[in-house]
């Protein structure tokens, strides 16, 4: 029996261009307690590393230092969880004899994977009838984990949920706003795909005013009434901006405070998944609790940023921040916005784009004529000059935003002293 992992990583090596192909394919795994029993520091590594990825968030996992032996002392005297994933060192025969008596003390419902030691297709067919879920030859990855357990879990032929897009900006004023706007519109108008808009800035959100709406209910009720939230509540909330475009709006008013708990948008955007292909996140420029919790569990993430200073810090923390946080998916995806206002000293982009290790998506030029029209008129970029270079470019974004393009490479220049400067400010 073959590995489901492609290439053995080292524990702690950077999952692989592979691997995460394979986790973008993979659906969030719904609430379930894991306990995984682990011989081997080998395994017990990428097991407890896939307990943080975004997908596992909703499920609980515990590792325990032991294989069979401690799993049946454990069972003896604690009801089983949803799944139970083993590694075991022993020979196929000694292996289904340890599993015959952990069967003992196990509910019929928990699930078990075993992770062996044996590349045996003989042992992995007894296995299986005996009604084991899945058998895994170690080393094992992430990727290898998160996939099977995924493939337990999540109903193949349950309806796709939508993919979610978080757009942040690197600071205050930068436009990334209008370009989550635009680039949702596009979405809707070129692929003739349903995009849900949500603004989550309650406060100072400016979504109602850029798509020309003014809707009596919107996000902020989702919001404060979460035991409400279900896909028929959420289309009472939403506003419709165009044929395939609908939008959660905030309030905009400072009526409330606005403080949340981490989950505070969860469960709304969970919902807004299951009810549209795409959903264009307009997260503000904050950094709390559940801002960080949005930009974690998005499936992609836009940062705009204008090619200043503070600008490249700002990124260059977020970038840092989030490849933590989502360790087994891309890096997020930047566009420099605002370039070339007159006298402005500005970072090219290439000298921009070396200290964070990727190429903008699209370099949107200073338009302050075509920008400003479009806003004083609740009107899209698109709407206002169908053929503007500008147009073309939120264009292009949107194709590759939805995978239908790839992101041109740039070639880099050299750029040794921003970071520098940036690190000798702090001192």
């Amino acid at each position: 029996m073959s590995n489901l992992a492609y290439d053995p990583q080292p524990d702690g090596a950077e999952p692989s261009q592979q691997d995460m192909a394979l986790m973008q394919a993979l659906r969030p795994v719904p609430r379930i307690s894991i306990q995984a029993f682990c011989e081997s520091d080998s395994v017990a590594g990428p097991i407890a590393r896939a307990g943080e990825d975004r997908r596992m968030a909703k499920a609980h996992l515990k590792v325990h230092t032991g294989g069979i032996e401690t799993a049946v002392d454990v069972y003896r005297s604690s009801p089983t969880p949803n799944l139970i994933i083993l590694e075991s060192r022993r020979e196929p025969k000694s292996l289904l004899e340890g599993l015959h008596e952990l069967a003992e003390f196990c509910d019929p419902s928990s699930k078990v994977v075993v992770i062996g030691h044996y590349n045996d297709v003989a042992l992995y067919r007894e296995l299986i009838r005996s009604g084991i879920s899945e058998y895994v030859v170690a080393p094992v990855t992430t990727a290898d984990i998160v996939s099977v357990v995924s493939s337990i879990f999540v109903d193949p032929e349950a309806e796709p949920i939508g993919r979610s897009i978080a757009f942040v900006g690197a600071k205050g004023g930068v436009g990334s706003s209008t370009m989550a706007h635009n680039v949702a519109w596009s979405m809707s108008t070129l692929f003739k795909s349903d995009v849900v808009v949500a603004d989550l800035d309650l406060a100072f959100g400016t979504a109602n005013i850029n798509f020309d709406q003014d809707p009596a209910q919107g996000i902020a009720e989702a919001v404060f009434a979460p035991e409400r939230v279900d896909e028929v509540y959420l289309d009472r909330l939403l506003a419709q901006c165009a044929e395939h475009l609908s939008l959660l709006a905030a309030p905009s008013t400072l009526e409330r405070v606005y403080d949340f708990d981490s989950e505070a948008f969860s469960q709304i955007i969970d919902t807004a998944q299951r009810s549209a292909p795409l959903i264009v996140l307009d997260v503000p420029h904050v950094w709390s609790g559940w801002s960080k919790t949005t930009l974690t569990r998005a499936d992609e993430v836009v940062i705009t940023a204008t090619p200043e200073l503070a600008n490249l810090r700002n990124t260059k923390n977020l970038i840092d921040m989030l490849k933590r946080l989502r360790p087994n998916d891309p890096p997020p995806r930047l566009i420099l916005n605002q370039a070339g206002v007159p006298k402005r000293p500005e970072i090219s982009p290439a000298d921009f784009a070396e200290p964070l290790g990727i190429q903008p998506i699209s370099v949107i030029p200073f338009e302050p004529l075509l920008f400003g029209n479009a806003a004083n008129n609740g009107r899209m970029l698109g709407e206002m000059d169908a053929k503007n270079p500008v147009v073309q470019s939120i264009n292009e974004i949107a194709h590759i935003l939805t995978g239908r393009s790839e992101a041109k490479t740039r070639k880099q220049s050299g750029l040794g002293a921003i970071l520098g400067r940036l690190k000798s400010r702090k001192k």
